[in-house]
């Protein structure tokens, strides 16, 4: 861009800057007049002679359709900001009438279509907190900080910032009898911070259900230390059962710092998932080899259901990781002498292309209302058997991240009475692939 068009595009946002705040019609005409009549005697000013017409008639054209173009993208562009933005604007005049808005305020208002231009601010919400941060806007007064909740379809969270539009010279509109200075309109400004709602309150119940995880085994190690200082440590056989209940506390805060430290892992995706096509048979038998113990236990027997040529892409360690915890938790709420078996379906159709890993148990069942939560942090669907099972409830989460790592995910179906079905899908890959 010359310096002269510059200089030129910079005097029109002036011009039309003031053409905006003058209070009165009256002085716009005026402002509107004396503009046309400056333009005039520039241009009877800086007429080339005759002679240097015909000379300069084509660089002229071309500076002339330079100018309109960059006019013109300079529109362009700055209705593609205003419109692209994820904030909502909105431009209210004296009489809380919308004058200008974008895209984004169009969604905030629930307006598919059509424009908000020239409806008052109180036809497109009741909301009293956004009519108050206008309202105190058009007194003088900047707000911001203001909460916002709309409740559509969805619960949305809105940081409202709303700023007085005054006159250039500071001084009242006509007819306005209120103090300080006058505002011609608000603009105000909402941006959308749903998300960051939702991760704080995920955050809060992160650390209060880690808080209460770690209290109950530490409470129970204090209270039987305490009992052993007392004087039960010259008693050898409590003391043996005292040191025995500590260990085992001890053992389940470990477990629960190591499933938070690594679901904090995969969830900021430190953990590479190297996937690539494994033999899935031999898996499972390392899985119930490392769970004989408990299965034994508890009078439970673990098969392995899978073909021997069953092959899935996958990454090995973290799959035998997520069996393991699903395949200990089918243990862990089985019946006695209940049955848990692994199995393996494959569905190559180009619509479904999915690997599923089958782990079902005949315990008894999981209450429909639990189901949809239960991949949650910390969620159980029966606490005080979980706690007393030595679970820390972050195993299913660790396998729902971890499957979302493979690009499959993991679900669960389950009937009262019968037990229930947990399923990991995966990306079905075939050896030719």
């Amino acid at each position: 861009m010359s310096r002269r068009n510059a200089y030129l595009l910079v005097a029109f946002i002036i011009f039309l800057a003031l053409f905006l705040l003058l209070p009165s019609l009256t002085a716009r005409v005026s402002l509107l007049l004396l503009l046309i009549g400056a333009v005039l005697l520039v241009k009877t000013l800086t007429q080339p002679s005759t002679e240097k017409l015909e000379a300069t008639d084509a660089v002229a054209d071309v500076a002339n359709k330079e100018s309109s173009q960059e006019i013109f993208a300079l529109g362009k562009l700055f209705e593609a900001t205003m419109n692209g933005m994820r904030e909502g604007l909105l431009v209210v005049d004296k009489d809380m009438r919308v004058v200008a808005s974008n895209t984004a305020a169009h969604r905030l208002f629930n307006l598919s279509r059509g424009k908000l231009d020239s409806q008052r601010l109180t036809e497109l919400t009741r909301n009293p907190a956004i009519y108050g941060a206008f309202l105190d806007a058009l007194k003088g007064t900047e707000r911001s900080g203001v909460k916002v909740e709309t409740h559509g379809p969805e619960r949305l969270v809105f940081d409202l910032r709303v700023v007085p539009l005054t006159n250039s010279n500071g001084k009242h509109p006509e007819g306005s009898t209120q103090g300080g200075q006058g505002a011609q309109g608000a603009l105000g400004v909402f941006i959308d911070v749903t998300r960051i709602e939702r991760l704080e309150q995920v955050r809060q119940e992160f650390l209060s259900n880690v808080s209460h995880e770690l209290r109950t085994p530490l409470t129970a190690m204090l209270a039987f230390i305490e009992t052993l200082e007392a004087g039960a440590i010259d008693d050898k056989e409590a003391s043996l059962r005292f040191l025995s209940i500590i260990r085992r506390n001890a053992r389940r805060m470990q477990d629960l710092i190591d499933d938070t430290l690594e679901l904090s892992a995969i969830e900021s995706g430190n953990v590479q998932v190297r996937a690539e096509l494994v033999e899935l048979a031999p898996i499972v038998g390392d899985v119930i080899a490392s769970l004989a113990t408990k299965a034994t236990a508890q009078g439970v027997v673990v098969s392995n259901a899978v073909a021997r040529d069953a092959i899935v892409y996958a990454d090995a360690r973290r799959l035998e990781q997520m069996l393991t915890n699903l395949v200990e938790n089918a243990i862990k709420f089985n019946r006695e002498h209940g049955t848990v078996t692994i199995s393996y379906e494959s569905d190559t159709e180009a619509e479904a292309n999915r690997s599923k890993i089958m782990v079902q148990d005949s315990g008894e069942g999981i209450p429909a209302q639990h189901l949809e939560r239960l991949f949650e942090r910390f969620y159980r669907a029966d606490r005080a058997r979980s706690r007393e099972m030595g679970g820390t409830g972050l195993g299913l989460a660790i396998v729902k991240h971890l499957a979302r790592a493979h690009g499959g995910e993991v679900t669960v179906t389950s009937e009262l009475g019968k037990g229930s079905i947990f399923t990991i899908e995966l990306p079905c890959v075939t050896k030719n692939s």
